[in-house]
């Protein structure tokens, strides 16, 4: 399964009082690593967005298994879980990098995006533009939605 990646270091701008990061970032990294996908993989997106295309993130959530701190080095990886006709559904999952290479998986998340067309406040939903389809099929799960949260990451460090 192919999954698009982003990495990040960590910053102190990324991190709260007690020093590890707060949870809200998880969140704008999902949206990060959204928006860099649509440019580099579907950048005609880009411009229907400009246009009058609208992608409604309608859920997101994220369940956390360890810190990230100040100059950790995150891997913030992508797939497809669900494609519908009008809506499209994320995972997220999230792998410190250690500096010898080794890996743990600090936190995974799940978004799901309703598109929608139309002027100022006054939308509706539409189709996914085939473009954006074609681009998101190399990165589709190929497990059930619903054994995700349960499989294993082999290779992870504790």
């Amino acid at each position: 399964m192919l999954r698009y990646e982003i990495s990040h270091v960590v910053g102190f701008e990324d991190t709260n009082l007690v020093g590890n990061v707060y949870f809200a970032n998880y969140f704008r990294w999902q949206g990060r690593c959204r928006e860099m996908f649509l440019k580099e993989k579907a950048p005609d997106i880009v411009h229907e967005i400009a246009l009058d295309l609208k992608l409604f993130t309608i859920k997101c959530d994220c369940e956390y298994f360890a810190e990230l701190t100040a100059f950790d080095c995150v891997a913030v990886r992508m797939t497809l879980i669900d494609l519908t006709q009008t809506q499209i559904e994320f995972e997220f999952t999230y792998v410190k990098v250690y500096d010898d290479g080794t890996e743990r998986v600090v936190a995974r998340g799940r978004q799901r995006v309703a598109c929608m067309r139309g002027v100022g406040d006054k939308v509706e939903p539409t189709r996914v533009p085939q473009s954006l389809r074609h681009a998101l099929a190399p990165y589709r799960s190929q497990q059930p939605a619903s054994s995700l949260n349960d499989a294993v990451v082999n290779g992870t460090r504790d």
